[in-house]
Formats: structure tokens, sequence, C-alpha cells
């Protein structure tokens, strides 16, 4: 069966998975269909060192699948009564937080399947999140357009910051140090809460020329990505406050339709980005351009997920599916390596004699940052040092 053409999905039974590899027509980056959610699939998780995945979808329930057969294993269900906009793993995967427009937020055990503690806010529950060191929990609610912090081992609230947004948030996250707060919102704002200071630090109105869907921090803490219903993904430079002085570096043409999702690799060289117009792209993180397309969902790409070793990308789409993606040898793929002739070299400074030298792109982050000579001279390699984003036009 051809993928990008896939005819509207029979309902199958909740445990049924695809176990057959397919390879996309035009990326030649082979996937598998998971099928068992009987609602828009939103959000979607790797999770135990990536044998894992974790999703939730509108059909009030979460699973757990076991990624080596594609299949469910564990079924979170029978606790809300309304769709479950969000998922998130804690730190040491055993528990999960969700998030629904039943107005709840509930905790889980991920081995049991128990709930652990429930909390009722005052409207619909948008967006939550684990903080990294799995303490607190955070999440959006409509009313008031409010942020609520609860402690996960008491449930008790520890923050409610009302009037957060003049609009409802969409999404919220923490940072990895899990001292600041970041939420997005349609009121195209993106602001940072300080869990210390205890106010907003950063506030950035008119980020986007439409509602910011998400958002996401690279692992380092030292860039944020939003995704935008304005058709683009940009990268913001929050530590070094560079932002205030050039603006973000914009991915324009991210996609053809409103971006829905948008996620870093572990060692932030790699963005992965899902749109409405139902199609994952996977970008080069440091000359901001696309590497490769991937289509085949046949309706909204509502969220993406890249695996800590970069191998697989997971999304959860409209559909009702998920697909994962193998990209482990998509260095090789001809689209790829057709994007890289095209994008050129970039230029990076070396360390000992200061001159230009061209380096290629890829996504080894241990590349050298001293010129052939110097390395000859001295035979010491390090690593590359960061290089300013520059924007170049997208391969379509």
């Amino acid at each position: 069966m051809d993928p990008l053409c896939v005819q509207e999905a029979e309902p199958v039974l909740e445990d049924s998975g695809e176990k057959e590899w397919r390879s996309d027509r035009l990326s030649q980056i082979p996937f598998r269909i998971l099928r068992g959610h009987r609602g828009s699939v939103s959000s979607c998780h790797f999770c135990c060192r990536d044998t894992k995945l974790l999703t939730c979808s509108h059909d009030q329930t979460a699973k757990l699948w076991d990624l080596s057969t594609s299949t469910p294993i564990c079924d979170y269900g029978g606790e809300h009564t309304a769709p479950i906009s969000q998922c998130s793993p804690t730190p040491d995967n055993r528990r999960m937080v969700t998030s629904s427009y039943d107005k709840t937020v509930k905790f889980w055990d991920l081995e049991t399947g128990r709930v652990l503690w429930s909390v009722s806010l005052d409207g619909l529950v948008t967006s939550c999140n684990v903080s990294g060191d799995g303490k607190l929990v955070v999440c959006s609610v409509d009313v008031d357009n409010a942020v609520c912090v609860i402690d996960s081992t008491t449930a008790s609230k520890v923050l409610n910051i009302k009037d957060q947004h003049t609009s409802t948030i969409t999404r919220c996250c923490f940072d990895p140090k899990s001292q600041r707060i970041c939420s997005v919102s349609s009121d195209r704002a993106i602001k940072l809460w300080d869990m210390t200071a205890q106010r907003t630090t950063i506030n950035i109105s008119g980020a986007h020329n439409n509602v910011i869907s998400d958002c996401s921090f690279s692992n380092n803490g030292l860039l944020l990505c939003t995704a935008s219903w304005d058709k683009s993904i940009k990268l913001w430079d929050i530590n070094a406050g560079e932002y205030r002085h050039g603006g973000p570096d914009s991915l324009l043409h991210a996609h053809s339709g409103s971006v829905s999702s948008c996620a870093f690799s572990e060692d932030g060289s790699t963005l992965v980005s899902g749109g409405y117009d139902r199609t994952i792209v996977v970008w080069d993180v440091s000359s901001a351009c696309k590497k490769l397309v991937l289509k085949g969902h046949t309706d909204w790409v509502m969220d993406v997920a890249l695996s800590s070793d970069k191998k697989w990308i997971l999304s959860a789409s409209k559909d009702s599916t998920l697909r994962l993606w193998d990209i482990e040898n998509c260095e090789e793929i001809p689209a790829v390596i057709e994007n890289k002739k095209a994008i050129g070299p970039r230029l990076a400074q070396c360390e000992a004699c200061q001159k230009p030298f061209p380096i290629m792109h890829c996504d080894n982050t241990n590349v050298t940052h001293r010129c052939v000579f110097c390395r000859h001279s001295t035979s010491s390699r390090g690593s590359l040092p960061p290089v300013p984003l520059t924007l170049c036009t997208p391969l379509e």
C-alpha cells in the first residue's frame, strides 16, 4: 500500500499493531503504523531508554507500547471522562501525568496502572509537564489563562499563576533545570516564569503572527523552540538574551500549514516538527535547514518525539494512528545527501589561527574546531563551538 495515499483506517481491536516495516516511497525511510487508539492521538513520548512509547488520546485513554513489537502493553483508561490533552512521563519512567478537558490532572503509576492522585481545576486543562527532577507538575488551565504547579508527592498546589496570558495557554513546560516554566498561548506571546524569583522574567509579546501551539527546550537549556499556526518555527537564545538584539532564528516555510509541535534531539543538533499539513520535518539546527520531510498520515500531525539516540521518530496524528519512523540510516538517503549538497559547507573559526575554514553539515557534534593546518601541526582535536544560526532557504 502506498503510504502517501492510505485509506481511512477501519476500526480495529485495541491491541492490534502492524509488525511489518514499510518504506516511505519518497523519503525511503522505513516506518510502522501503530493502531490502538480510537480518537486523535494528542501526545507521544519515548521512555524507558527508548524501549517503550507513551501516548494519550482524545479517546480518554493513555497507552504504553513496546517499541520492538509496536504493540500496546498497558492501557490506562476508565479515569478521564473527556479527551486527554497531554501526557508526560517522569524522569525515572515510573510515573506519568495526564491532563484532560474534564478539568483534572492525574498522576499514574505506570507499572500498576493505578491513579496515585487526581487534582480538579477550574477549567479545561490544556497541557501538562513533569519537572526534570520529578518533584513538580505544571499544567495550563483555560479559566483565567492560568498556570498551576502541583507537588508530585503530596498533590498539593504549590503555585497558581492567574492571567499569565491574555488568551488560552496552549502549552507549558519546565526548562531542563526545573528553574523556569515556559508558557505559550493563542495570544502569540512567550512567557518564562522564574521559580526562584516568583515572577515572569521573560515576556515576548508578538513572538509569532498567530497562535503559538508548542514550545520545547534544548537539553542544555540554551535554546527555546516555538511552533506556530503562522507556519513558522522559531529558535530563541534565551540564556544569553541574544534574541533581544538579533531576534530569533526563524525556520520559515516549515510546513504548508499550521505547525503543531516541535522537539529537540538530546544533543540539540536535530529538531523535529509536525504540522497540520500531515507531514513531519527533520531539521539540521546548526544550519536552520530542512533535512528530510516524512509523509504518510491522513490527517493532522498532533505531536512528534525523537528518541535519545536519534534512531527513531514517533509521530501522533488526528487520524488515530502513530507512526514509528526508522531514521538511523537517513544520512544515506539520496534526498538528505542532495539537501546537504545544496546547502553547502558552513564556516567555522579556527580557535588556533582565528581563520575561517569550511565544515560540512552533520549531526555529530563532536567535530573539530581547528582548521586542517592547525590540526596537523598540533595533532589535537576538539569540539566545534556553537556557530551562530543563519537562515537559508529550505528545500521543498
